[in-house]
Order: C-alpha cells, then structure tokens, then sequence
C-alpha cells in the first residue's frame, strides 16, 4: 500500500471518528473546569445561596443585585491568599470580579449544601 492510500485511509478514519464524537458528545454539557479558581466559582454557583445582614446592606448601598453576584460567580477570580480554605466543614473564599465597572469584593463562605456570601466590599 503507498504512502497516499495509508494517508487517505487514516484520515477517513479520524474524521469518521470526529463526527461520532460529536453525535454522541455534542447534547451534554461538558465543561473544561480544571483550574482550582473555575472549580471553586463553579462550586458555589451550583449551591444555594444565602446572605448575611451586612451583605445585604452593603449590596442595596452600592446598587448591586443578585445578577451582579452570579457575574462575579462566573468571571471573577479566588484570592487563594485571603481565603480559609484549611477548615474542614466551611471553607472561605475571597473573591473579586468587576461588575458596572467597579471592583467589587465578596467573602464566601462555601459549606456542604450552601454557600453564604458574608460581606460584600468595593475594591479601591
């Protein structure tokens, strides 16, 4: 067999192989969250959330609403350096995202089923 006939063969056979990937692949929502920031932010956005008294006063003062909170949850990034993430039952994060062109702050902390959002801050 020549050179061209292996060639053409292999690659029937890889794109034959692309497309059943894709049929069988193609409904599901996988996700690439392999960093240690998207697999925290994906954690706590999947849980309930609940807020504190003082993030709720801080949230109503700087006009910020829960669609601001899931912005954050999504494009933000964890300051691993700020956070408690040594605790066993509750760990807490910081986690800072710009939203209306502010920087705003948050402190989570993530437990089993719920994530609290304990304060919220804008960053100078």
């Amino acid at each position: 067999m020549k050179l061209a006939q292996r060639l053409f063969y292999y690659l029937g056979g890889f794109i034959v192989g692309l497309i059943i990937l894709f049929f069988f692949l193609g409904g599901k929502k996988a996700s690439c969250d392999y960093s240690p920031t998207a697999r925290v932010l994906k954690n706590i956005r999947v849980k309930q959330r609940t807020f504190s008294e003082q993030a709720l006063e801080n949230m109503r003062s700087y006009s910020v609403d829960t669609a601001d909170i899931s912005s954050i949850l999504k494009k933000g990034s964890v300051d691993f350096s700020k956070s408690n993430t040594k605790l066993d039952s509750c760990r807490t994060y910081y986690i800072e995202g710009l939203v209306k062109e502010k920087t705003i702050s948050l402190i989570i902390e993530n437990c089993d089923s719920i994530a609290k959002i304990n304060s919220l801050g804008i960053v100078q």
